[in-house]
C-alpha cells in the first residue's frame, strides 16, 4: 500500500528533480546515505529480514509546508517548506532519521490499525480496503504524516523517543553530526511559539524542553557513531 500511495502522491504534487535543483540532489544523497546506515545497523543485529522489500526512494516535493516523512518500504517526501527550518544536511538527516525510525520500526502501522478498529473498520486491511477504500486510504494517510496539519494521528511519547534516539545513531552512521538535532528541535520550538499555526512536522511531532533534553543524553551514544569528515555538517 505505501508503494501505491507513493507513487499516487508523486503523481499528483511537483517533484523536484535531482539533476536540474541541488537540494532534490541533496535530498537524495542524505536519503541513500540514511538507507545505507540503517541496512548495516539493522544487518549487524540480524535483524536484515525486517528489511526485506524495502525499495527505499528519496524526493523533494514543491510545496511550502515545513514537513516531511517516510512510509512503509522506505518511501520518503521531504517538502521544500522545511529546509529554511533544517538549513544543513546534518539537520536534515536528523529529521529523515526520524521519519525513518517511525517507519522501520512499524510506529506508522501500530497507529494505523488503532484508527482502522476505532472507525469499525476491522484489523485487516485488505477488508477494510475492499469496503471503505477511502476512509481507509485517508486514515494511511494521515498515520504516515502525509497532508496539512488537520486530522493528523499523533504518535505517541514512546514512539517519539524512540525515533529521536535511533534516528541519532542513523544520523551518525551516515557521517553527518547529530549535535546538529539540538539547533535544529530549538528551531522548531521557536517557531511554535511564535506561531499560531506550527510548522506540519509538528503537528503530530511534540517539540518541547523534554524532547531536547532527551537528545542530549543520548547524543553520548550517538557521537560514538560518528566519523567526523564523512560527510557535511
Amino acid at each position: 500500500m505505501g508503494a501505491q500511495q507513493y507513487q499516487q502522491f508523486l503523481s499528483e504534487n511537483k517533484v523536484v528533480s535531482p539533476s536540474a535543483d541541488r537540494d532534490a540532489e541533496m535530498v537524495r544523497r542524505v536519503g541513500q546515505r540514511l538507507a545505507s546506515a540503517v541496512t548495516q545497523y539493522f544487518a549487524s543485529k540480524g535483524l536484515q529480514d525486517q528489511l526485506q522489500g524495502y525499495n527505499w526512494q528519496y524526493n523533494l516535493v514543491a510545496d511550502n509546508q515545513a514537513n516531511a516523512w517516510c512510509m512503509p518500504g522506505g518511501k520518503i517526501v521531504v517538502y521544500t517548506g522545511l529546509l529554511p527550518y533544517t538549513r544543513n544536511e546534518a539537520a536534515l538527516a536528523v529529521v529523515l532519521g526520524h521519519e525513518i525510525t517511525h517507519a522501520v520500526f512499524q510506529h506508522g502501522n501500530s497507529r494505523m490499525s488503532q484508527q482502522m478498529l476505532a472507525q469499525g473498520l476491522g484489523s485487516a486491511l485488505s477488508v477494510a480496503l475492499s469496503n471503505k477504500p477511502a476512509a481507509t486510504q485517508n486514515i494511511f494517510m494521515q498515520a504516515f504524516g502525509v497532508g496539512s496539519t488537520l486530522g493528523v494521528l499523533k504518535f505517541s511519547r514512546s514512539d517519539e523517543s524512540e525515533a529521536d534516539h535511533y534516528g541519532l545513531i542513523w544520523t551518525a552512521m551516515a557521517g553527518y553530526n547529530p549535535q546538529e538535532a539540538v539547533p535544529f528541535w530549538e528551531r522548531m520550538s521557536q517557531a511554535q511559539q511564535n506561531s499560531q499555526k506550527p510548522p506540519v512536522f509538528l503537528s503530530d511531532h511534540p517539540s518541547d524542553e523534554q524532547r531536547i533534553q532527551d537528545i542530549r543524553k543520548w547524543m553520548p551514544e550517538a557521537m560514538k557513531y560518528y566519523k567526523p569528515g564523512t560527510a557535511k555538517r
